[in-house]
């Protein structure tokens, strides 16, 4: 409903003259049916198309494809963008993101000394020229002549939005009014009419304006009428700003060279100046003004006033359709609030406190049939704004005067023009007199009943003070209060108005984005569960929501809740930028200026406390980032280490090896060849022996002659005559046989280098002598030990490098920052290629996800009491534990706070659950009566554990 309300020239207010009448629509297709399309292509040839391959079926679980949707659905590069200018100069001021405890209308005197210093400043650059103004940043003539538009139509997606306005030319307020006066009598209710653009809402605030007195002298701050300047200020997301125009007005009527059937008319009988006889007639006074025109045919404040709203906005097409009560905030620096006569609880209070302070404390707008279109009951037109001016009690009778802002168009019920109600002691006592001006009569009860919403605004003087604070948060498609928080602290006892508001996006129309978004809070006094009070919710209204109330001295928070809203019609921002670039340049410039203004407010600024933490938590990322560095390098260095040393002890093992090998062959051969030599020489004793048969006696052996029969020749290591092979401490036995060759080693047995060998294993009979290389025990080569094992390595353990220096040195800091700065350039460079999104693979979700940022600001009016407002936000500089979980935000009237009732705590709060169970624990007794304690440790543990269910 609101995106039709929209396109028809907005919700409540939008409602133009036009738009009362019936339209007639046609329909029509100029496509060819599918039967003309097969005769048509009768005689082309058939074509076989081959099946598209069956894709292959992705087979999952519901928990898995439900789990895999939600993991898709959410942007991984989550963001809004807050500049789209970059590259130009901001020349004006940038706005104020906070405010501290100023008056209520500091602001806006600091704009109405900004604006007249402007004015005055371009007062004396003209007459130094000698020109007229002409407003570069909106120049209707140029913008209207050349056929480009952008003071009329929206900043589209991709070309322009035809706003339907069709004026036909561009003059000077001089060249237009007979006798042209800014005022005459005053600004007025009575001097409205609206024009043909579909803003009858801010007309109605107008409207409202006008009667009280002085209100619309403080929007039209200044003027010079000879060199055709205005200054205007309006208030825009919580401060005032200024706006600078020229004279130059639309009319309804082309000029006389242009125009065709009107110079056909005038010139159809002779005339002495047909062309100043046109002008007359088409573009004379304000009959001829295409939009906005005062009742008094030369008065001008009021198209000027809206000339200048238009351009504030950007066009005149962004100001169609809109509220009231935004209106008058915009034109008063008041807060609105949106009542719906059915929820009004005390209609006596209602009419005692606030109608009837109509003008003075409140001002009030109304509107009937929003929620079902165009209408029109008893003369009153549904969707369409009107104005409260005046309420009065009389005589017991309670009655309301409204106007309607097209000045004609009244009430036809109780009380109105020439029905029965009225004598002529009433018409003197209200002061009325019959005609169709569009200002009407009718009762209180009437009220309530023929109009379903009022915009209350209250004003504010400088009794108020008001403290403003702006943030950005995101907000994730789940409805639920945010982490990020405001606090405000009330001095003394006073009363208060909280506003929650977000930026206009009417101010740079085009550049909104797929996503609105819809406000709600809730006030609680700090250190209690209970919140105090609601915001005031708002059907229409998203602008902002407000609550009142008086609260005592202390420290409050508000809690958020923010909806996002995602229209797929709509493009991004960044594909808006792209697509307007090159053909609508000067459009973008103004509209991306007015959107980097408002997105100014919500950049993020530390405070002291966020800045110490977000200090301490990168310190502690650094210091931890470092140690995880170190410890890795050192493990890979030791490992390292251990891989070298292992190396040395298999090329040690190997060249013993070898040695071992060399030598037993060289010792068998002597052996072979000493056996060989004892064998010649027993075999020629006993040839000598046979020759001396005869001989008896046994020659007698000499010393150190080994015995033929029983003994071995025993052979003596080369090592020994080796001077470099140092003594060794552990004995070996005497070789009764030949050396044979080591067998290759044993891959089960593994023995440690430095335990000696088990004690059935030594020889009996050891003495100490030097040895080789070949293997043997206790052997050191520049300082380091070998493998304690026994010739031929049988018992070699390579992984054993306890005789080896093992210690490594330690890593210099500066080692380990370059390592780190290493890791995250190669991070960087492995990352893979964007890839164009596969159609197959990629949903829609995936191409379009949910990516919701909001910019919001507090506001708090106080009156008789300082306040202070600041933001809190979750700890983003701070590592938060995964398990930690947010606590549980319900309020009252949520059926889900059911689930966290009282008698259902156990049930549902898992730190109550470990905390019984701890106390169970504590209190079992063993056998022999002594209750069993937990550790400290493990109930700390307990308690850091404890979480609360989010439901």
């Amino acid at each position: 409903m609101l995106s039709y309300i929209k396109a028809k020239g907005g919700a409540r207010g939008g409602l133009k003259k036009d738009d009362a009448r019936p339209s007639s629509t046609t329909s029509g297709s100029d496509d060819l049916s599918r039967d003309e399309d097969l005769n048509k292509n009768k005689d082309a040839p058939y074509i076989v198309m081959a099946p598209a391959p069956p894709r292959k079926v992705k087979h999952q679980s519901p928990q898995a494809a439900i789990d895999e949707f939600w993991e898709k659905f959410d942007s991984k590069t989550p963001g809004r963008g807050k500049s789209l200018l970059f590259a130009c100069s901001v020349t004006e001021a940038v706005p104020k993101g906070t405010i501290k405890g100023e008056n209520a209308v500091a602001s806006y005197e600091e704009a109405v000394a900004i604006c007249k210093d402007k004015v005055a400043k371009i007062v004396r650059e003209c007459k130094r020229v000698n020109q007229k103004y002409r407003d570069p940043h909106f120049d209707i003539e140029f913008d209207l002549k050349w056929g480009v538009r952008d003071c009329l139509t929206m900043l589209g997606d991709t070309t322009e939005v035809d706003s339907g306005f069709r004026p036909g030319s561009v003059k000077r307020v001089g060249d237009i009014f007979d006798n042209p006066k800014f005022y005459i009598s005053g600004a007025t209710a009575n001097d409205i009419r609206q024009g043909r653009d579909g803003d009858c809402w801010f007309m109605a605030a107008l409207c409202t304006l006008g009667n009280k007195p002085g209100l619309i002298d403080k929007v039209c701050v200044a003027r010079n009428e000879e060199v055709g300047v205005y200054g205007f200020v309006f208030h825009r997301d919580g401060e005032w700003r200024s706006e600078i125009i020229d004279d130059k007005l639309y009319l309804t009527k082309p000029d006389y060279d242009e125009s065709w059937i009107e110079r056909n008319l005038i010139e159809d009988r002779q005339r002495i100046n047909s062309e100043e006889d046109y002008r007359k007639i088409y573009q004379s006074n304000s009959g001829a003004l295409f939009f906005a025109q005062c009742e008094d045919p030369n008065e001008t404040w009021l198209p000027l006033l809206e000339k200048a709203y238009a351009k504030a906005h950007g066009d005149y097409a962004a100001i169609e359709g809109g509220f009231t009560g935004e209106g008058l905030e915009d034109l008063t620096g008041g807060v609105t609030t949106e009542i719906f006569s059915t929820d009004i609880l005390d209609k006596e209070y209602f009419w005692k406190e606030e109608l009837l302070k109509v003008n003075k404390d409140f001002l009030f707008g109304c509107a009937a049939g929003i929620f079902w279109g165009r209408g029109y009951r008893k003369g009153i037109y549904e969707g369409h704004a009107y104005s409260i001016m005046k309420a009065v009690e009389i005589d017991g009778k309670r009655l309301c005067l409204l106007r309607n802002p097209w000045g004609e168009g009244e009430w036809t019920g109780a009380w109105s023009d020439g029905s029965k109600e009225w004598t002529p002691e009433w018409m003197q006592k209200l002061d009325h007199r019959f005609g169709d001006d569009g200002a009407f009569w009718m009762s209180y009860e009437d009220l309530l009943k023929k109009y379903q919403t009022f915009d209350r605004t209250r004003l504010f003087d400088e009794e108020w003070k008001v403290t403003q604070q702006w943030t950005s948060l995101t907000v994730p498609w789940t409805v639920d209060y945010q982490d990020t928080k405001f606090n405000f602290t009330l001095k003394k006892k006073a009363p208060v108005v909280i506003v929650l508001s977000q930026l206009d996006g009417r101010y740079f129309s085009g550049l909104e984005g797929q996503y609105s978004f819809k406000l709600s809070f809730r006030v609680h006094k700090a250190g209690e569960e209970d919140y105090i009070v609601r915001s005031h919710g708002n059907y229409w209204m998203r602008r902002s929501v407000t609550a009142e109330l008086e609260l005592e001295p202390g420290e409050y928070h508000v809690l958020m809740k923010v909806e996002a809203i995602k229209s797929d019609g709509c493009l991004p921002v960044e594909d808006v930028v792209r697509n307007n670039a090159k053909e609508r340049r000067d459009k973008l410039l103004r509209i991306g200026l007015a959107y980097d203004l408002a997105h100014a407010k919500g950049q993020l600024s530390e405070t002291d406390e966020e800045k110490k933490a977000r200090k301490k938590a990168e310190s502690k990322k650094k210091t931890k980032e470092k140690k995880d560095m170190k410890d890795k390098l050192m493990k890979e260095k030791r490992k390292r280490k251990h891989n070298e040393n292992k190396e040395t002890f298999k090329q040690r093992a190997a060249a013993a090896k070898r040695k071992a090998k060399a030598k037993a062959q060289e010792e068998k051969k002597k052996a072979a060849k000493e056996q060989e030599n004892t064998d010649k020489k027993d075999a020629k004793d006993i040839k000598g022996d046979l020759k001396d048969t005869d001989q008896t006696t046994e020659t007698p052996k000499k010393d150190g002659e080994p015995d033929a029969k029983t003994e071995e020749p025993q052979t003596v290591s080369a090592a020994s005559k080796d001077p470099t092979v140092e003594k060794v401490t552990q004995a070996i036995p005497a070789a009764e046989e030949p050396v044979a060759p080591a067998p290759a080693p044993k891959e089960e047995v593994s023995r440690p280098a430095a335990d000696p060998l088990p004690s059935a294993e030594k020889p009996k009979d050891t003495a100490p002598v030097q040895t080789t290389l070949a293997g043997l025990p206790g052997l050191r080569i520049n300082g380091i030990s070998a493998p304690s094992s026994v010739a031929g390595f049988d018992d070699f353990d390579e992984d054993d490098l306890s005789d080896l220096n093992s210690n490594v040195s330690d890593i210099t800091s500066g080692v380990v920052e370059d390592e780190i700065a290493a890791a995250k350039l190669a991070a960087e460079a492995a990352l893979p290629p964007i890839l164009p999104p596969d159609d197959d693979e990629e949903d829609e979700f995936e191409r379009d996800p949910w990516n919701a940022v909001a910019v919001v600001g507090l506001r708090v009016y106080s009156k008789e009491s300082g306040v202070s407002v600041k933001v809190v936000r979750p700890r983003l500089s701070e590592e938060v534990d995964k398990d930690e979980k947010a606590e549980v935000k319900l309020d009252i009237d949520d059926s889900n706070v059911d689930a966290v009732k009282d008698g259902d705590d156990k049930k549902n709060d898992p730190e109550k659950e470990q905390t019984e169970s701890l106390k169970k624990k504590d209190e079992v007794k063993p056998e022999d009566g002594e209750k069993k304690q937990v550790d400290g440790s493990q109930k700390a543990e307990l308690e850091t554990e404890g979480s609360v269910v989010m439901v």
